[in-house]
Formats: C-alpha cells, sequence, structure tokens
C-alpha cells in the first residue's frame, strides 16, 4: 500500500493562491511557496491561517486518494472480530 501511495502527491493553494503546499502520499509536505507580500509582519494572522488550512485541505484530499487506492486494491481484509 505504501508503495502505491508514494507516487501520489496532491497540491493545494490558499489565502487567495498566495500560499501554495504539496504533499506526497506519505503524507509528507513535499513543497511550500508563501507569496511574499504575506511575509509582511501585518499579515502574520492570514499567514497562520492559510498556512493550517491548506495542510488541511492537503492532508483531506490525499486521504481521499488513500480511501480510492484501499478500494482498488480490494480493501482491508476480513478481520475476525471486525467483520
Amino acid at each position: 500500500m505504501q508503495d502505491a501511495l508514494a507516487g501520489e502527491s496532491v497540491t493545494v493553494k490558499e489565502a487567495g493562491d498566495s500560499i501554495v503546499l504539496t504533499m506526497d502520499g506519505n503524507l509528507k509536505m513535499t513543497g511550500l511557496a508563501i507569496d511574499d507580500e504575506l511575509l509582511n509582519p501585518a499579515k502574520k494572522d492570514k499567514l497562520i491561517k492559510g498556512l493550517k488550512d491548506a495542510h488541511e485541505n492537503a492532508q483531506k484530499k490525499m486521504q481521499r486518494i488513500m480511501a480510492m487506492k484501499m478500494k482498488e486494491m480490494g480493501g482491508l481484509p476480513n478481520i475476525p472480530g471486525l467483520s
């Protein structure tokens, strides 16, 4: 399963495309771009919110991809007591 996800990647944009975050199938952030405008101390709250939102949205997208991959691979095996 881990090998199947290794090649997956999602990219999300937040804060009016001022933040671009890329996450791989292992839920590791592989890319982050922040517009210089958000590096202004006066924009600190917008930057924090944008980073949190980008990370959350990337995780949700990757979790949907993981669920689809598991379904394609036959789902979980029959585990006694969980069926």
